[in-house]
């Protein structure tokens, strides 16, 4: 009974990494501080595999990659406003590294983005203007992060009532079952 909500939450997250409009294609991800504060920030989707495997893309010199080191468990938020759904997901991140998918990964970026990730400074370094960064010309801090989820939290509000579905990863299979939103 609750196969169409998963259906409608995985077709969601294919959406959101192959459409630049589709309010999936941002989300926020929850990590843990090396402090163990909680640490947020808004990140693009890259891609989904059929198994859900999300994946996102970032600078290796960025606090979330030590984060992730030291502390793989993470969480993912989704929000579409005009469906009115929320996912939040958890799981383990992996950093990917393997080479030869990173520069599969690296070569499809676009020139433009590819700055993102080559800059001489370190993401959150100081600087006096936004206008005095600079960029490296033959090197880069390329890294990708695949988020393996093994919980899953859908939410969809209604005018009259709301629909609340949690799903669980048993034995490489989604189990789902209907709570109080």
């Amino acid at each position: 009974m609750t196969t169409p909500f998963f259906k409608e939450l995985c077709e969601e997250l294919k959406l959101g990494a192959i459409e630049k409009g589709h309010p999936f294609r941002y989300f926020v991800l929850g990590t843990l501080g090396l402090d163990n504060s909680i640490g947020q920030r808004m990140l693009v989707l890259r891609q989904v595999s059929p198994e859900l495997r999300l994946t996102f893309y970032t600078d290796n010199r960025s606090p979330k990659i030590a984060q992730l080191q030291n502390n793989n468990t993470v969480s993912g938020l989704f929000y579409n406003p005009t469906k009115m759904t929320q996912l939040r997901i958890e799981g383990k991140a992996i950093i990917e590294t393997n080479k030869e998918v990173l520069k599969a990964h690296w070569d499809n970026v676009p020139v433009k983005g590819q700055k993102e990730y080559n800059a001489i400074k370190s993401p959150g370094d100081s600087i006096n203007n936004h206008n005095e960064i600079e960029y490296l010309s033959k090197k880069n801090h390329f890294s990708m992060v695949h988020i393996l989820p093994d919980k899953m939290d859908f939410l969809k509000l209604g005018n009259h009532y709301h629909t609340r579905v949690q799903f669980s990863l048993v034995d490489n299979e989604w189990k789902g079952k209907f709570s109080v939103p």
